[in-house]
């Protein structure tokens, strides 16, 4: 048990805390934005990144991936906060956590596996380019100051790790901010810093079960945009987990992260918080920061909630020109400069899958719809490719004695293929169709393979299927007709 809790949580200690601090304080102005987006105040996101990413650290699959209040859900939430008000989002919260837990006891982590690397790709790429693009309002407009500090910061970032000891030591994206903040106040520089956001809360969040009737119209209300919120931040929580194994070269537990994100969201729910899920950036940052165990994201939450209630006064000082820098520096880090490189390399289908992916993440700030287009592309240039594998030799053994040798995947993709394989005008006496290099999938190729013995019947040829596996034997003794008279006549009567 206490080597457990030693690989888990204390195994980096110094690391992890460091890491947490740059997160804490890189959270905080990303909080206040969502929270502005769904319409609500900057202490509703604030509380629920503390929540979140305290929770996660403790029940989730994945140490080190920090989840906390997110754009991706914000947008989701507009709508309900506009016309049914804070309490109501509170309580789709709830239901959005219940769906999340219900989603990891019936292994839905699981179908992460369904998802291509070329969609990945796509969505790392995308999240990078929305991360960019979220820093662009603060570079437009703004006085010279503003782009010579966002430099000098960048400067720290890339040049400060390369001093000897020191550099490796301390994260550099919290030496950028601390150095950043000192020059703003010494210089007393006009820019805009974080205490412009919002206002920060200065009281612990307290217990609060939302205020709103339990009846069935209260459900019919939000469970659609509960729906929601649990479909894409759980896609969000699946991929960034998949990003940090790939990034720390370890596994995780994607069912119990689908738990952790659902007992998560409950807890924020209660606390006053709104829904959220893991984070792409705040994760990078993290793992760039050396954060790698679960003591990372729980020391996040923790300085996060010291740093808005105890310290504000002073956390209101930073430039936001300081964490500019810093999530320009995740989203260069985070975009997949290989994919570029290997265009000219990869297959075209893997490309459009890519390429598909990022417009349309990009084009709708919807990651849930973008992952579900990629993934459809690539299942279905998948279908494409299987299905030309499928291929229909045919010799005449003796007068009067076709023989047919299927070999390859018979399915919807292939059905058609397969059935214009066989030459229906000939005159023959017997036919033979073999299957011993054959697999039959759907109804479609089991219906294709009725068309195909009942046509020679037509004709008058005597038809044997010979060499049936014993799954191909199941679906076509279940849905195939042709040995069937009955649903023969049945079928020949519709034509």
């Amino acid at each position: 048990m206490l080597e457990t809790i030693k690989q888990n949580w204390f195994f980096n200690t110094r690391g992890d805390l460091l890491a947490g601090l740059v997160v804490a304080l890189a959270l905080i102005p990303e909080a206040i934005a969502f929270s502005i987006i769904a319409g609500v105040d900057p202490k509703v996101g604030l509380y629920a990144s503390f929540c979140i990413a305290v929770i996660t650290a403790v029940v989730g699959g994945r140490p080190g991936m920090i989840s906390a209040a997110t754009g991706a859900m914000a947008l989701l939430m507009v709508t309900l906060v506009k016309q049914h008000g804070l309490e109501y989002l509170l309580a789709a919260t709830l239901l959005t956590g219940v769906f999340q837990i219900a989603a990891g006891f019936l292994q839905l982590g699981s179908l992460m596996r369904f998802v291509s690397r070329s969609v990945v790709t796509g969505f790392v790429n995308a999240l990078a380019i929305l991360i960019f693009m979220a820093q662009l309002p603060e570079l437009t407009n703004v006085t010279w100051h503003v782009y010579a500090m966002t430099a000098a910061g960048l400067g720290i970032i890339y040049l400060f790790p390369l001093l000897p000891t020191v550099g490796k030591i301390i994260p550099s994206p919290l030496v950028c901010i601390i150095s950043m903040t000192i020059v703003a106040i010494l210089f007393n520089l006009d820019i805009r810093t974080v205490g412009d956001m919002g206002q920060l809360p200065d009281t612990l969040p307290v217990f609060l079960w939302p205020d709103v009737p339990l009846n069935l119209t209260t459900l019919q209300i939000i469970l659609p945009y509960s729906l929601g919120l649990a479909v894409v931040g759980l896609l969000e929580s699946m991929m960034t987990a998949t990003i940090v194994d790939d990034l720390t070269d370890t596994k995780s537990d994607k069912n119990r992260e689908c738990k952790g994100q659902g007992i998560a969201n409950i807890g924020a729910g209660l606390l006053g918080g709104m829904a959220g899920c893991a984070m792409i950036g705040q994760s990078i940052i993290n793992v760039k920061s050396g954060g790698r165990g679960r003591l990372s994201s729980f020391s996040a939450g923790v300085f996060l909630l010291i740093l808005i209630v105890f310290l504000g006064d002073w956390l209101k000082q930073i430039p936001m020109a300081a964490l500019v820098a810093v999530m320009i520096m995740v989203s260069i880090g985070t975009f997949s400069w290989d994919s570029l490189r290997n265009l000219k390399k990869h297959p075209l289908s893997s490309n459009i899958v890519m390429i598909a992916t990022v417009a349309v993440v990009v084009a709708t700030h919807n990651l849930a719809i973008g992952v579900f287009v990629g993934v459809l592309l690539a299942a279905l240039f998948f279908a494409n490719k299987i299905g030309r594998f499928m291929v229909v030799k045919d010799e005449k053994l003796e007068a009067g004695h076709r023989h047919y040798k299927v070999v390859g995947q018979v399915f919807f993709a292939s059905a058609d293929h397969f059935m214009e394989s066989f030459d229906f005008k000939e005159v023959v006496d017997r036919v033979t169709i073999d299957l011993h290099q054959a697999h039959f999938w759907d109804i479609t190729s089991v219906a294709a393979l009725d068309k195909i013995v009942i046509k020679f019947r037509r004709e008058g040829a005597d038809v044997n299927i010979v060499g049936m596996n014993e799954a191909t034997r199941t679906v076509v003794d279940r849905f195939g007709v042709h040995d069937k008279p009955e649903e023969v006549e049945k079928l020949m009567a519709g034509h």
